[in-house]
């Protein structure tokens, strides 16, 4: 199969869909990869790094995508990569449809084979190559938080671990998912007082358990969310529901009534975002204000940590991108379950009835698909 990997153009976007050792994975195995000038200097893999594994470096984005049997990319393709598409190609990448109505049209349209990243799960209903992006944007949230809560950047002037004699930062979780826990976890080292909800009561006794006690569990409801957030300095929203829109658990009216200079963080942006005022933002201008409060609601997190998000990304993605140009994605997606779930769009029709769903579609089943 021919491999094309173009250059991630989305804003602050510097991570890159395959690493050396992913070339050579792939060329050792007959395969052709195509690698556009550039694509992974930002997360400091340099073409001629590339070249040595057996890729070839294009100078264009238009040509890697105009060979391509299989494009793979971190990020959903933007407007100006519209174009690009064509009928019949695989896209093997984050899609987020249910929060990208264009796209959705654009892929249909054009009728594009996309596999998306976040919609693979396994039969424990794991989504393993959402799950190490999960990790870093959890990580990170506390720290553009702790960032976002200085006078300087608008925040209340809030240390996260205090002083002697001084309150600590209080923190809220919503969401005890894989990104929930590894905010948490940062947030309790950085010194804060976390609370974490969830309405599932098995996570949150993982959390009484992994934390030893020092994270305070809360089964989710309205009345909890409002309690716990009129007194908090930092609220990090880590809702996910797979493949679907998040779910506005933070009214705008319940803003209105958080102390001024609180920070709320959208881990959940790239699905819609769980708060009502969430809109996607970039890393060049991560933050705005709703009322007196500062929201980051940045929708590529990990890309400001493109080194480790890449090699993270890849890891998980590789057996997959594997068996897609060894097999073709049907005959993969037959012979594997999981990934026959992160099959979103095929040859004009929508094959995930969460996106399908979210824009007012009909889908059709991935067994259709696939047949």
């Amino acid at each position: 199969m021919r491999v094309g990997v173009p250059k991630e153009v989305k804003n602050h976007e510097y991570r890159v869909a395959i690493t050396p050792i992913g070339v050579h994975e792939l060329v050792t195995q007959g395969h052709d990869v195509c690698i556009e000038k550039g694509a992974g200097v930002g997360s400091s893999i340099h073409d001629e790094e590339y070249v040595a594994a057996g890729a070839k470096i294009i100078d264009s984005a238009d040509d890697v995508w105009a060979d391509a049997e299989m494009i793979l990319k971190v990020k959903e393709p933007v407007e100006q990569e519209y174009h690009r598409m064509r009928e019949g190609q695989l896209l093997f990448t984050y899609l987020h449809l249910a929060a990208d109505k264009p796209l959705t049209d654009e892929l249909l349209r054009r009728k594009v084979t996309g596999i998306a990243y976040e919609t693979v799960q396994l039969p424990s209903g794991g989504l393993p190559l959402l799950y190490p992006m999960s990790e870093v944007a959890g990580c990170l949230a506390p720290q553009v938080g702790a960032h976002s809560l200085m006078k300087a950047q608008g925040g209340r002037g809030v240390l996260m671990g205090g002083v002697g004699g001084v309150a600590n930062a209080k923190v809220v979780v919503i969401g005890a998912g894989v990104s929930g826990q590894n905010a948490a976890n940062i947030a309790l080292g950085m010194g804060a007082d976390v609370t974490m909800l969830d309405t599932d009561l098995d996570k949150l006794r993982m959390s009484f358990w992994r934390y030893s006690n020092r994270v305070h569990g809360l089964a989710s409801s309205s009345l909890a969310i409002r309690q716990q957030l009129l007194e908090a300095d930092m609220v990090i929203g880590a809702v996910l529901i797979p493949g679907a829109r998040a779910p506005k658990l933070v009214t705008n009216e319940l803003v209105s009534q958080m102390k001024p200079g609180s920070v709320l963080v959208d881990i959940a942006v790239d699905q819609g975002g769980c708060f009502e005022d969430t809109h996607p933002t970039t890393h060049a201008d991560p933050t705005y204000m709703v009322h007196d409060s500062v929201f980051y609601c940045v929708a590529n997190m990990p890309g400001a940590v493109p080194n480790t998000s890449t090699y993270a990304l890849t890891n998980a993605t590789l057996p997959y991108t594997v068996a897609l140009a060894r097999k073709g994605w049907q005959q993969a997606c037959r012979d594997d379950h999981s990934l026959a779930l992160g099959l979103n769009t095929y040859d004009g029709s929508l094959t995930n009835a969460p996106v399908a769903e979210a824009h007012g579609l009909t889908s059709t089943s991935v067994e259709d698909a696939i047949a």
